[in-house]
Parts: structure tokens; C-alpha cells; sequence
């Protein structure tokens, strides 16, 4: 799997001066909730996304739909509320965070198709407007898309309702390709490897905004570790390697720790101080 560290993806992005005071007990002005984006931050989330996708399809076939769902809502819900509460980067708390968003948002992209029989091609529309509109909100609001800029409640909001809603395109983009078009999970998992570092190519050599560059590769890395993951999960017969999703699940949480564990004795991704 590609993971872009690109200075294009990486490097701080101008316009990040507040535009907004601290609201009363939010993240002081000193402090980022968000990790520095290097090349372990990309593995580390690539890593997420493939585990949230087949711990996903593991809860629904083993619970069912409703009961993973509300347990994948709890488990969400708490961690965000642990992370709003930090008031700083903590890389436990952040990434145990990002794992539910991911698992959440996979549910959420398979309950609109599975359950309301929505196609992947409209979901993908809806999930991208929806997407463009809290992009769209969080610049007229803050001035800036960076997310070296988030040191305050509201754009922390912001960002964590972004991530959700990238997480759920994400799914129901690799879903469009692996399963409508008909493309198989490798063949995909290959294809979204090779689109992820166009931002970062773009950024580089044609001048693309590194705000831009950031959330289109964001955007890229849900599919990609899904794709992965489903096809290390799925049945021979439908193209994977038939593993099942739960030993998949389970072998990509030791990276995860062991990276999360490292980055946390580290501080590799600690942001600075201001």
C-alpha cells in the first residue's frame, strides 16, 4: 500500500491565523487536538480504515445490523466525548477515536445501501455534496481548512464531522468499484493506491494547495485500506484470499497498537506549541 508523505501533504498550510476566539473551556490556543502529518500518520490511518471495514462487516454478520450499529454509535459517541474532553493531542485517545469513526462510517455507507436500498452510485453523490457543503461551512466560518488550525471547539467540531463524512464516501466509493463496476477488491485496492498519490504528485510538481492535496488524499485512504482488507477477508469465490473478517480485524489491530504505542512514547506527531 502507497502511503503518501509528500511535502505537499505534510507541511503546514498558510491561512491559519484564528479568526475566532477560544470559546469558554475549550482547547486552548497553545494546544492542537490533532496529530502533525507525516508519513506515520498516513500509515497509521490506512491501517484504521482497513480494520474499520472488516470489524464492521464482522459486528453486523455476528450481531446483525442493529445491534452492531448501536454499539458501534456507543463506542463512537464515548470516544469523541474523551477526545473533546482532552485538551491536548493525546495519540490513544485521537486514534481510538479515528478506529470508531471508521467502523461507524462504514456502518453508516452500508445501512443506506443494505438496508435503504440506496445504490452505491447515489450515496457516493450524496456522501460528496455533503462532504463539499461542511468544507464549504468550515471555510466561510474559519477562514481556513487546515487542520493545523484546529485549536478550538468549534473547528474542532468541524473536523471531526468531516472526517466522519470522508470515512462514509470513502466506503461507499471502494464499494462502487469493488462491487457495481465490478472491479474486485485487489484490482481497486491497486487502483486507489495509484490514485492516492496524485495529490501528492500534484502538490509537488503542478502547484496544488496542500489543504486540498490533505483531504483528496483523505479522502483516498478509506477505500484503500477497505479494499485491502476485503479482499484479505472475503471468500475465495468472491476474489479475496478468505482469511475472514474477524482474524483480519484482529491482525491489523497489532500494528495499529505497536505504531500508536511508538507514537505516543515518541511524541513523533506531537504538534507544537503556540
Amino acid at each position: 500500500m502507497a502511503q503518501p508523505s509528500s511535502e505537499a501533504l505534510t507541511r503546514p498550510v498558510g491561512g491559519e491565523g484564528s479568526r475566532t476566539p477560544v470559546p469558554e473551556g475549550g482547547p486552548g490556543p497553545g494546544w492542537s487536538k490533532v496529530p502533525q502529518v507525516t508519513a506515520l500518520f498516513w500509515g497509521v490511518k490506512v491501517l484504521t480504515t482497513g480494520m474499520g471495514e472488516t470489524a464492521s462487516d464482522y459486528l453486523g454478520r455476528t450481531l446483525g445490523p442493529i445491534p452492531a450499529g448501536t454499539l458501534g454509535l456507543a463506542g463512537l459517541v464515548a470516544l469523541l466525548v474523551l477526545q473533546f474532553r482532552t485538551t491536548r493531542y493525546r495519540p490513544w485517545v485521537y486514534w481510538s477515536a479515528i478506529v470508531m469513526v471508521s467502523v461507524f462510517g462504514t456502518m453508516a455507507a452500508d445501512v443506506v445501501h443494505v438496508m435503504a436500498g440506496i445504490p452505491y452510485t447515489v450515496s457516493v453523490i450524496a456522501f460528496s455534496l455533503g462532504l463539499a457543503a461542511l468544507l464549504t461551512a468550515w471555510y466561510v466560518s474559519e477562514g481556513t481548512l487546515s487542520i493545523h488550525s484546529v485549536r478550538t471547539r468549534r473547528r474542532e467540531t468541524f473536523y471531526w464531522a468531516t472526517v466522519l463524512t470522508t470515512f462514509a464516501l470513502g466506503t461507499a466509493v471502494g464499494d462502487l468499484t469493488a462491487g457495481t463496476l465490478g472491479w474486485g477488491y485487489l484490482p481497486s485496492g491497486i487502483l486507489f493506491t495509484a490514485l492516492i498519490a496524485v495529490p501528492a504528485l500534484a502538490g509537488r510538481f503542478l502547484g496544488l494547495n496542500a489543504v486540498a492535496a490533505f483531504w483528496w488524499a483523505y479522502v483516498l485512504t478509506r477505500p484503500l485500506g477497505a479494499s485491502f482488507a476485503d479482499w484479505m477477508g472475503v471468500s475465495t469465490t468472491h476474489g479475496g484470499l478468505g482469511w475472514g473478517t474477524g482474524p483480519v480485524t484482529l491482525t491489523l489491530i497489532a500494528p495499529i497498537a505497536l505504531l500508536v504505542g511508538y507514537l505516543a512514547l515518541s511524541h513523533r506527531d506531537t504538534p507544537p506549541e503556540r
